[in-house]
């Protein structure tokens, strides 16, 4: 069983969790959100029996400041041999025309340092251009590819027009930072929300707001054994404002869930200023 997996639900939920002109620009949230996260199931060969934890997500910015996230996702795994805690801090920066993204996620097992990965991402006319710091300096020439919140806001845009399946790529700094992910999305009707949602008292004053229901399958770009099956599968309630809840991350040998229990509403930035 691959722990690194437990750590690349970032950059999605940050996002599903989606830059356009600063016009095109949905009015996303800045929020905090906690999860809890439980095993949803997990097959013989994964070896899992057990899984706990929690993911908290920050997400402050505006279109014309650009945007941050903070998250960190913390699990206790426990299989027939052990019980190994894993912790995963990430902080990532992505300028508002989306051409630049930086990131930092350091990974601790058992409380201790594992992985630290530092870099930024450029995208140029041809394609995407990483520099990395840690572990090591390294320069890496990608496909061309958009960032996270540009990945929330076609997503949003597509299910405000109603498009329910398309396919796209995205660049999150996840694992070793050194390759595009391609996803295909399918979203759902909108869909009224339910009076006994028991995610409710977390959504607060917007538990009775519309969501899409939206799947994303993510396949690994470099990947050439001709195998389409995805490195794994993100489904989850997207709200209009980019905030995403009742979560389901299957990895294929294993699944979790990942359930709001606290929502807090951030003031929203001020408009961005006319240009001269």
């Amino acid at each position: 069983m691959r722990v690194t997996r437990l750590f690349l639900s970032a950059a999605l939920l940050s996002t599903a969790i989606p830059m356009a002109p600063a016009f095109a620009v949905p009015a996303l949230q800045a929020h905090r959100a906690v999860y809890d996260l439980t095993l949803n199931k997990a097959s013989d060969r994964s070896g899992i029996t057990g899984i706990s934890g929690r993911m908290v997500y920050e997400f402050n910015g505006s279109p014309c400041e650009g945007y941050t996230v903070k998250f960190r996702f913390v699990t206790q795994i426990v299989t027939s041999d052990n019980t190994r805690l894993t912790d995963q801090q990430t902080t990532t920066f992505e300028d508002a025309e989306g051409k630049t993204f930086s990131f930092v996620t350091k990974s601790f097992v058992d409380q201790n340092l594992d992985k630290e990965v530092k870099g930024m991402a450029t995208r140029e006319p041809k394609g995407l251009k990483v520099d990395i710091d840690k572990p090591e300096k390294n320069t890496l020439e990608l496909a061309a590819t958009q960032f996270p919140t540009q990945h929330l806001v076609e997503l949003i845009g597509k299910a405000e027009r109603g498009e329910n399946f398309y396919q796209t790529n995205l660049f999150d700094g996840s694992e070793d930072a050194n390759k595009v992910m391609t996803t295909t999305v399918v979203v759902g009707k909108r869909t009224d929300a339910d009076k006994l949602d028991p995610e409710a008292p977390a959504l607060a004053k917007l538990a009775t707001d519309k969501y899409w229901p939206v799947d994303i399958a993510y396949f690994d770009d470099t990947d050439k054994s001709g195998e389409e099956v995805p490195e794994y599968r993100i489904s989850f309630k997207l709200h209009e404002n980019g905030i995403t809840r009742d979560l389901v991350m299957d990895y294929g040998d294993f699944s979790m869930t990942g359930k709001l229990v606290n929502l807090s509403l951030f003031d929203q930035a001020k408009p961005c200023p006319a240009s001269k």
